[in-house]
């Protein structure tokens, strides 16, 4: 601030003399003040640009491309939701059978299906395009990175569905494993998947209520057997932090078959609730789930998503009669509702660390042949809830990974 004033004195000095030599001097002092004032903004702007990453890493990773979506010819509002299912022979992505992490429970064509119209459809939302990743680079966005699956047997399809699409993109296929040897099953509540070469691994954690199930309060009453503990997140959800990106499901055992006739009622601390309704519970239970997120979770480290409920499609209510359609339906007969869809959507808004929600209910209410129906590991139970692999799944996956490209 002196160099500016002494050179605005000494510009009115020379003015006043009119002495051609000293206008010089005025002109030079000039072209003087703006070069400073320039470089002064040049450093200012670089000051603020590399603090910012300090300051402000979240936007410095979104800048690196690691949170921002590029859904194609985008507008602002794109809604992944709206939109409809078309042809697209490109697809599948992989072979079921030459992937040894897809369950052979979801295997259809391996099971016996002969149709296979439904591997070849692709979600197009009205106002973008879901881009088609490269899988060599996911490999490398994944590198040195640790990815947790939390949630029921759905949430365990997806996490197979993402391990078989990047095995393609894998040379070397006995670099990826099992870390502790065990065989893709619904029985063990951890499994985790290494790509050796990239250094991650991917991960699943069976949580299917995300909070606690405990055995009932001393005297309580006959009916009750067991209770789920509201306030109380599940005992593993130690092993969801340091995580670099963290996808939660749940809503398929939120039912009164899985609770209730189960004698599996709710409790609040030590106070049982006989007279709760199951969208209360849900609710209290994703309260305590955000809580816990928000105290837990390094939300410059994390990326978190929360997948939103993917509807049956059984042709009754007692769950015995599943008639798979050979494409999708035109008429989603309001499956494309759903209460703890809505609660999700609830929950997250009012919440301080960011959470990218997955709405997949409306795109899923349309495939009633994507089920895995009769083409499971035990044909003589039919199932109009699990997927078949591969399928619609992976389109979950497309969708999660646009969040990262």
């Amino acid at each position: 601030m002196t160099t500016f004033s002494k050179s605005a004195s000494f510009n009115r000095r020379a003015l006043s003399f009119g002495s051609p030599r000293v206008v010089r001097k005025s002109w030079v002092s000039q072209w003087f003040r703006v070069l400073v004032m320039i470089g002064s903004l040049l450093s200012f702007s670089l000051a603020i640009g590399c603090g910012s990453r300090y300051v402000f890493p979240g936007i410095s990773q979104a800048f690196n491309g690691y949170r921002t979506s590029k859904l194609t010819n985008s507008t602002k509002s794109c809604n992944i939701s709206n939109g409809r299912w078309i042809p697209d022979d490109s697809y599948p992505m992989y072979n079921a059978s030459e992937c040894p992490f897809t369950e052979n429970g979801f295997n259809c064509l391996g099971n016996g299906r002969k149709d296979q119209a439904y591997l070849k459809w692709r979600w197009k939302p009205n106002n973008c395009d879901i881009p088609r990743f490269k899988v060599k680079d996911i490999l490398e966005i994944f590198r040195s990175k640790r990815i947790v699956f939390v949630g029921d047997s759905m949430s365990r399809t997806q996490w197979e569905s993402l391990i078989c699409l990047l095995m393609t993109g894998v040379e070397d296929k006995t670099t990826v494993y099992e870390v502790n040897g065990n065989k893709i099953t619904k029985r063990i509540r951890f499994l985790g998947v290494r790509f050796s070469t990239f250094n991650f691994t991917i991960e699943f954690f069976r949580s299917v209520f995300f909070v606690q199930h405990g055995w009932v309060p001393k005297h309580g009453p006959k009916r009750v057997r067991s209770t789920l503990k509201l306030d109380k997140l599940d005992e593993m959800s130690n092993k969801w932090v340091n995580s670099d990106i963290l996808i939660f499901n749940t809503g398929h055992w939120w039912v009164p078959g899985k609770l209730f006739d189960t004698g599996c009622y709710f409790q609040v601390g030590d106070s049982l609730k006989l007279g709760m309704s199951i969208p209360i519970a849900f609710r209290t239970a994703l309260d305590t789930w955000a809580s816990w997120v928000e105290t837990m979770i390094d939300k410059d480290r994390t990326l978190v998503f929360f997948r939103t409920f993917e509807p049956s499609h059984w042709s009754d209510q007692t769950r015995r009669v599943c008639n798979v359609t050979q494409q999708p339906i035109l008429e989603t007969k309001g499956r494309e509702h759903s209460i703890f869809s809505d609660t999700i959507m609830e929950v997250v808004k009012n919440m301080t660390v960011p959470v990218n929600v997955l709405q997949i209910t409306m795109l899923s209410a349309y495939r009633s042949d994507a089920h895995v129906g009769f083409w499971s590991d035990s044909p003589t139970v039919p199932d109009c809830s699990h997927w078949c692999l591969p399928g619609l799944p992976d389109i979950w996956n497309e969708i999660l990974l646009s969040h990262l490209l």
